[in-house]
Parts: structure tokens; sequence; C-alpha cells
């Protein structure tokens, strides 16, 4: 049972009411017998919790700073006409508090053996996977003295998936893909192209593209045009270690680069490759495997949505036997993680030297611009000493990255505005020289 605001106040006006007609202690007793009783009539008038009946229907999946709706259907299964206010509770860290307070709370009014829908709008802050807590009723009598209150855990499990800020350099990197994809001629030869067609040579063309046997039937000197190969293997691979875990901004590394990752497989799949993911630190985080294109980005984003950092060292090793065992033929290799000194130098350089024999491989990590900024600081002594450090850092990441590029390893460095569009210029690049 519980007792409500307007309890007190009418305690209070009905004391002062006959306070001026009879002794004040038997006023008071007249009163408190008379409120107890309105309040046990209040209560026994109340319709019961317990029996109150809650299905849910709504939305499964929403994308990080979008908007879901969830549906609390409540049918009242007594005789009694039900006034309630309902609260439908979800963690709070995981959404907006003062959104999600205002939303989850209703003020219902639901006539015996009918039902109301109630619908709760959430706006989530944070990835993963989030479920209902519980719903909590507070039904109160007509004269809203007394209320009784109980709880119904009613499951439901919203996904909030990576909000894919990259998706909008999509259009320019899909016209780019389509000039490689035949409508505009590549005279470069390389180990990811195959024959196109033959045109008349113009001055200027690579004398290597000249067909002979060709110009020789034609009278006319003719060159071949190449075209991507399609059908190529990608493998993207996210490194979940405690590197990942580290703070750019607002978000932690490992969520730029995802957002990467979305970006370059969508163009991928798009351009007519296969695109596969894993996520690894000690062991297995994620994975997608053998999607379509048209498939692979729905697939991506639900692998993607729960995975968090581990604050643990990755296994290089490890992760370079599972990235063996997924390629069984020449692939693009996308290792996503970090440049400092420490883990690549004693534990990823090691083993690069087995993925590159027959691979192409691009390291893409993500830079700190806050960092940048204090190496160009200079108008306080503080300023100084912390440019001095923000060089000394910067400094560590080129020669980390220099050491890598001197195994043969495209090394992108930059900073999470940057990194997916960078990643998808570097991936078109490899295609129109013939590197993929």
């Amino acid at each position: 049972m519980t007792l409500t605001g307007r309890t007190a106040l009418v305690s209070a006006l009905g004391a002062v009411f006959v306070g001026f007609v009879l002794p004040s202690w038997l006023g008071i007793a007249i009163v408190q017998l008379a409120l107890l009783v309105a309040i046990l009539c209040d209560l026994a008038l109340a319709a019961p919790v317990r029996t109150l009946c809650f299905t849910r229907t709504g939305e499964t999946t929403v994308r990080l700073t979008g908007e879901a709706h969830t549906h609390l259907t409540l049918t009242n299964l007594s005789r009694r006409p039900l006034r309630a206010h309902v609260r439908d509770a979800w963690p709070p860290s995981s959404f907006h508090p003062g959104a999600e307070i205002a939303a989850s709370r209703h003020h219902v009014r639901i006539p015996a053996a009918e039902r109301r829908r109630l619908t709760t709008a959430l706006h989530p802050t944070r990835r993963g996977d989030h479920h209902a807590v519980r719903v909590t009723v507070r039904s109160y009598g007509p004269l809203g003295l007394a209320a009784r209150q109980g709880s119904h855990h009613v499951p439901w499990t919203l996904r909030v998936l990576p909000p894919f800020t990259s998706r909008k350099h999509l259009p320019a990197k899909l016209a780019r893909l389509r000039e490689l994809d035949g409508r505009t001629s590549l005279l470069t030869r390389g180990e990811g192209t195959e024959f196109d067609s033959l045109r008349d040579y113009t001055p200027g063309d690579d004398t290597r593209s000249i067909d002979w046997r060709a110009s020789a039937r034609r009278q006319d000197l003719a060159v071949r045009t190449w075209r991507p190969e399609r059908d190529r293997r990608i493998l993207l691979v996210l490194e979940t270690g405690r590197t990942s875990a580290t703070r750019i901004g607002d978000i932690p590394r490992l969520d730029a680069s995802m957002d990467a990752a979305l970006l370059l497989g969508t163009l991928a799949a798009r351009a007519g490759d296969h695109v596969d993911l894993l996520a690894y630190d000690r062991r297995i985080r994620a994975s997608v495997q053998g999607r379509t294109a048209r498939d692979l980005l729905p697939a991506l984003t639900d692998a993607l949505a729960p995975l968090e950092a581990e604050l643990v060292e990755a296994d290089a090793r490890g992760l370079a036997a599972e990235i063996h065992r997924r390629t069984s033929r020449r692939s693009l290799i996308v290792l996503f993680t970090g440049l400092d000194a420490a883990p690549v130098e004693e534990a990823l350089l090691p083993v690069l030297p087995s993925l590159t024999q027959r691979n192409e491989v691009i390291v893409a990590a993500v830079a700190d611009p806050r960092v940048e900024e204090m190496a160009a600081g200079r108008h306080s002594p503080q300023a100084v000493y912390a440019a001095a450090a923000a060089e000394q850092a910067l400094a560590a990441r080129r020669h980390t990255a220099d050491r890598l590029r001197r195994q043969g390893i495209t090394v992108l460095d930059a900073t999470p505005n940057h990194l997916a569009p960078d990643l998808a210029d570097a991936y078109l690049t490899l295609k129109s020289t013939g590197r993929l």
C-alpha cells in the first residue's frame, strides 16, 4: 500500500475543521479514524496490480543517436477500473536521462476487461544490447488517497547499432569506383586487373599496352584496356585489445575503427569483392563470413553492435593464425590496430612477414587530433612542455609506421573524421594500380 500526498492534505484540513467543534484530542481521533476508513475503502476499490497482463511490441534495433519506440500493451483483467501511473524502466546509463524519464512515465485509465497501448520513446547514447528492467504500476483508488504498487518483468531487448557516420562519403567513393570499373579505361596492367577491350592508340598511351597482333590485323595501332578484377577477398580485422579502448574525443578508438570498416566493407561489396570480418584480442569476439553484397552491411552492423574493447593485451600470434585459417588465397587484409611502439614492435612485427608473403596488408590506426593541437602550442611554459611531449609521441608513431612500411605494408594514421575516407581511397588506389 502507498499513501499519497492527498492523504496528508485531507488529514490536515479535517483536523482544522473538527478542532473548532470538538476538543482537540477527540477531533484528531475522529479525523484519523475517518481517514483510515477512507483509505481502506479507497485501497479496496483500487484495481489489483498482480492480475494485470502485459505484452510488448516495437523496434528491436536502432542506430546510435536515433530514436526507437517500444509499445507496452496493458490489459486490465479485474472487475475494477484501473487508475494508475506506469513506469516502463530501462537502464538509465544507456539513454538520455531527461528524455528517458519523461518518456517512460504514463498515466492511464483502463476500464475493466479492456486494454491500452503505451509507447515509450528511447534515445540511446551507447552501442550494444539494452534490456528492459521492469514495469512498475501504481494503482490508485477513486479518491486518490492510497495506491497499490507492484512490478512486472516484461522482457525486451533493443540492439543499438553503430551510427555509420561515414556513410556520407559513400556516394563519392562509388562514383570513383564506377570510373575504375570500366567507364574510365585503365592502361596500367597490374596483378589485380583483367582484359576489358581494344581501342585505337592515342599519343601518350603506354606503349606496353599495345596489342601488336591486333594492330597487324587492323593495320593500325590498337591498345588493350584493363579493368579491376572482381571477386577479390578482403578481410577486415579489428584488434579489440586494451589499446582499442583509448578514448579519442568522445568515442573509443574501436568505434572509429568500426566506422571505417563499415565504409570499406560496403564499398568493396559494391565492387563485387567478398568481405569478411574478424574481431580478435585473445579469442574471437565477432565474425562475419560468406555474406552476399546485399546482406553484408546488416551482418556487419549486427556483429559490431555489442562489441566492446577488452582490457587485455592482444595475442598477435593467435591473431595471425586465425587470419591464415581464413585466407586460403591472396587477400587484402585490413588490420585496425594502434601504432603504440611497444605492442607493435614486440608482438605485431614478428608475425607480419607471414601475412605479407601472399597478401596485401593495410594497417589502419586512429590518431588523436588533440596530440596535434598540443604539438602546435607555444603560448605558455606549460604549453611548451606539452608540445615537447606531443612531438615525442608523434615521432614515435612515425617511427613505428616507417618500420611497418619497410615490410611492404600500407599504413594509414588518421584522425577519426578522416580514417574512413582515407581507407576507402587506399582501397581504390590498390584496385586502380592492380595491386588487389
